[in-house]
């Protein structure tokens, strides 16, 4: 099945030793921040007391176990945190990352030495032990983050939020590393924005599977009404769906099922859908209230086969935990400089609107006719935090660039169609600059909260891609 990562993440912790410092130190140090990572929801790979001296790693015999440790867990571990209550030992943490084979986001944290106590018995040194394991780890070809500030107290809100913030990196790295999307229909004609190149996307070890539409429509055909009834159920629960017509309530039942039964027989992440105007011409509705279900199950769908769109989309949905949605940039708001109003017909995850009802698509109904259109998801997102995220190929420079940034859904007052908001960006002209100047396309993905830190570390660090962050 597709890998819709959910619950604790899971670090490997390496407290570092080093013999002529105070062994006490990691003894007491080990304990706080074990105590720290589950208090910020952390599930921990340790070794114990009983393992090694301390608990610590100090020798290449100590790594060796610990290497072994997270070895036996490799499944589980999505980063590491490195933590030095004294010097530590260098080799000893670098030769751990090496023997282990994890290639995992790692957090390199030291203790702050207290001024009062700078004699031998409680003297740490860990500010100048960081450097050493920075340095052998970059001799190691081993990539790492660093915290904020080089030394921090562990039980301090600023390492809290370099916790959560790695947190955010450990799993948007593990969730686009070998994703699997899907590509549901050609590129709409008129639409060149959203072209892409596939053979980037795989060398960065992203693959991307592709059905033709029509042969959704020759599946659904011959799906059993029972099947189809039960989906309806569905729609129904999830959506205020008075006034539409009981034919495309089925046709909606009929297309989910197709495109979910392809993905699972595909194993894939997530989809982008030709979602105007065959579906409608053709089918008879408009796929939005599909892919909003999917993507509140967090398995995300774009609009107008966007898969870079999509990458980011699983980026976010990664990254905070909570579904996420495709939105176009789409206007000023009155001459406020730093506020834009995002839309779509749309699409919306039902948990990210205050009210959500199906409705009909009244652009595209002008050329396809009403009756062809329902199936939009209507309604206002939640006011709140929230991070935007966009990711393209470069295919002239061969590479994936993009930018992420955070901003804030507001009750600005807007009566409109589809679904909606305003949002206020600090720096939202340096933002339109930037993605204009740069090629961007106009849709980019958000999810609440704020996470922007954490998937720039990733995507820039560890996936090696370019992406600016607006912060």
């Amino acid at each position: 099945m597709a890998r819709r990562f959910g619950g604790r993440t899971t670090l490997g912790l390496i407290v570092g030793n080093r013999a002529f410092f105070p062994g006490v130190l990691c003894s007491e140090g080990r304990k706080v921040v074990l105590d720290v990572l589950k208090a910020h929801g952390f599930k921990v790979i340790a070794l114990s007391l009983q393992d090694t001296a301390y608990g610590a790693v100090e020798s290449y015999a100590d790594a060796n176990k610990c290497a072994a440790l997270f070895r036996a867990h490799a499944d589980e571990i999505t980063g590491v945190l490195v933590t030095l209550p004294n010097f530590g030992d260098e080799k000893a943490v670098a030769n751990t990352l090496r023997l282990s084979g994890l290639n995992v986001p790692v957090l390199v944290h030291a203790f702050p030495d207290d001024p009062r106590h700078m004699m031998y018995d409680r003297r740490r040194d860990a500010f100048c032990g960081k450097m050493s394991v920075c340095n052998n780890l970059r001799q190691y070809g081993i990539r790492f983050t660093l915290t904020s500030q080089h030394t921090v107290d562990p039980k301090s809100e600023i390492f809290g939020a370099d916790l959560d913030a790695f947190g955010v990196t450990c799993r948007v790295v593990r969730g686009l590393r070998g994703a699997r999307v899907g590509a549901i229909g050609a590129r709409t004609g008129p639409f060149n924005t959203v072209r892409y190149s596939e053979k980037i996307l795989e060398a960065h070890g992203i693959s991307v599977e592709t059905i033709d539409l029509s042969e959704i429509y020759a599946r659904a055909a011959q799906l059993p009404a029972q099947q189809i009834r039960r989906r309806v159920q569905r729609f129904q629960a999830c959506f205020d769906t008075r006034g539409v017509p009981a034919v495309a309530l089925e046709r909606m039942a009929r297309l989910a099922l197709v495109v979910e039964e392809w993905m699972d027989a595909n194993d894939l992440d997530g989809s982008a859908v030709q979602c105007w105007t065959s579906l409608e011409q053709y089918f008879g509705i408009c796929s939005c209230a599909v892919m909003s279900m999917m993507s509140e199950q967090m398995r995300p769908s774009a609009c107008e086969v966007d898969v870079t769109g999509l990458l980011g989309m699983l980026a976010l949905q990664y990254a905070s935990q909570r579904p996420s949605a495709l939105v176009d940039w789409n206007n000023n708001y009155a001459d406020d400089p730093e506020k834009a109003v995002l839309f779509h017909c749309s699409n919306f995850p039902r948990s990210l609107l205050q009210e959500a009802r199906l409705g009909t698509h009244d652009i595209i109904a002008g050329t396809v006719g009403k009756d062809n259109t329902y199936g939009t998801v209507t309604g206002r997102l939640k006011s709140g935090p929230f991070t935007f995220a966009r990711i393209s190929t470069d295919d002239v420079a061969g590479l994936i660039k993009g930018y992420v940034g955070e901003g804030e859904l507001t009750d600005d007052p807007l009566e409109t169609f589809g679904g909606y908001g305003v949002a206020r960006v600090p720096h939202l002209q340096e933002v339109m600059r930037f993605a204009c100047s740069e090629g961007f396309e106009h849709h980019t993905a958000i999810t609440p909260g704020t996470v922007a830190r954490g998937v720039a570390e990733a995507m820039n660090n560890y996936l090696e891609w370019q992406v600016r962050l607006f912060a």
